[in-house]
């Protein structure tokens, strides 16, 4: 417990540092791929209209016919068409390790807007990995639904009884479960959602930072403005860049989410920056009270960094964070120094990290300290594990979004991309990405003080 933390352990962790963020050796331990397209029916009682999913996906108006509308990403195609008979298993934005080995993740709001994703459910899946074989099998899933009416604006199925929710209403992106309650981490609003483990809504809470509402300009309250009027002064993040990591201590009294982008400093009319460089907050809710603290860290993005994936606790004080940047794919598939095509990438995948920080009570409401990292570009295959091509000996992760990173044990974690299904093409330019998690031996990084 953060609070909780004896002196000598923070005299010691900042007596026997690391080097600044040192870079630790990652090993493949394992791998295993769900395909692109890997699809689900939606519970028996929800409405039509999410049996046929992804008839807004590209654009507004409404696409009626099955497998009619090619993704594209980055202006390629991939070859995965739109609408979808049925709920895609894709956009993996969060996981948890279970003490039975099985692992939860949350799938994400849909097709990436509000705009897009009125047909696109909310679940969780619980997803066995057998390691050895590269399977992935599906034991549970839990639909979020809201039949007494917890949340406070109109849903999409509003007028139906168990009022399933949508990637219209929310766009979850991280997850803890304690005690029996489901605790979603979510970015449009940025809102905090409490359910029970069949996905009924229990509670919706919106964020405080510095005593002040933090609202994105999707939240509920922020009403559209007519033209040459400012967004309204309460607007202080960015449209999606509400929650994207969201961890929770080890002894399950308090919730950490981190939001993808900065708050907006009023004073300084800018971004908040620490050094200069994007600072995103770590906020802290106290499950017993039922409210945030008060309490922050800042999460200072690295040079060459646009945005983090996923946040989960390894120990009282210290986590792990998917650092990234936007590029995707790898050299050997690159299109010709400054130009663009439909069969290379143009925007190479740089940075790609797992980071190891400490948050305790000495750095709080101040920068997180980065212990050190793994490269996901550079991961070690020794006892050829990886199911997909290396380049130059090693294993690559160069997708666009990485969202999912947890402990295993004392040695592993897991890492899990979210493929955006049908936008996504990091491995091949012109193919969907398969739904990956590998399995990486890290034991220096975790040792690390």
């Amino acid at each position: 417990m953060l609070r909780a933390m004896l002196f000598a352990g923070v005299a010691f962790s900042a007596l026997t540092p690391a080097f600044a963020n040192q870079a630790f050796e990652a090993v493949l331990a394992g791998h295993a791929v769900l395909p692109a397209q890997t699809f689900i029916d939606p519970p028996a009682d929800a409405p039509a209209d999410l049996r046929l999913s992804g008839k807004f996906a590209n654009g507004p108006v409404r696409i009626e016919a099955p497998g009619s509308s090619e993704g594209r990403s980055a202006g390629r195609p991939t070859g995965v068409k739109v609408p979808f008979r049925g709920q895609p298993v894709q956009g993996h934005s969060g996981i948890k390790k279970m003490a039975d080995g099985t692992f939860w993740v949350v799938t994400d709001n849909g097709f990436g807007t509000k705009a897009n994703s009125p047909d696109a459910a909310l679940f969780l899946s619980q997803y066995r990995i057998d390691w050895a074989t590269g399977a992935v099998t599906r034991l549970a899933t839990v639909f979020l639904h809201d039949p007494d009416k917890k949340v406070p604006f109109r849903v999409v199925h509003e007028g139906t009884e168990k009022r399933y929710l949508t990637g219209a209403d929310f766009d979850l992106e991280g997850f803890q479960i304690v005690d029996g309650k489901i605790w979603l981490g979510e970015e449009f609003g940025p809102y905090l959602i409490r359910a029970d483990m069949t996905g009924k809504v229990e509670a919706v809470f919106e964020t405080m930072a510095d005593g002040k509402p933090v609202m994105s300009p999707d939240h509920f309250r922020v009403t559209t403005q007519n033209p040459g009027q400012a967004m309204p002064a309460n607007v202080n993040l960015g449209r999606s860049r509400g929650y994207e990591g969201f961890a929770a201590s080890k002894d399950g009294k308090f919730l950490y989410g981190l939001l993808e982008g900065p708050l907006w400093d009023v004073e300084k009319k800018d971004w908040e920056k620490v050094d200069g460089r994007q600072s995103l907050r770590i906020l802290e809710f106290s499950i017993a009270e039922q409210k945030w603290t008060g309490r922050h860290w800042k999460y200072v993005l690295d040079q060459g960094a646009t945005a983090i994936g996923d946040f989960n606790m390894i120990d009282a004080t210290t986590a792990l964070v998917i650092e990234r940047d936007n590029g995707e794919g790898t050299k050997d598939k690159a299109c010709p120094a400054g130009q663009r095509a439909e069969t290379c990438f143009h925007d190479l995948a740089q940075f790609k990290r797992i980071v190891k920080i400490e948050m305790n009570d000495a750095n709080a409401n101040g920068p997180v300290r980065k212990i050190g990292h793994v490269d996901l570009m550079k991961i070690q295959d020794p006892d050829k594990k990886a199911r997909k091509p290396l380049n130059d000996g090693v294993l690559t992760f160069p997708f666009f979004t990485i969202e999912n990173v947890d402990v295993v044990d004392d040695k592993h974690i897991i890492v899990g991309n979210d493929n955006n299904l049908p936008f996504s093409s990091s491995r091949d330019p012109n193919k969907a990405d398969d739904n990956e998690f590998i399995l990486l031996n890290v034991e220096g990084l975790l040792k690390a003080k």
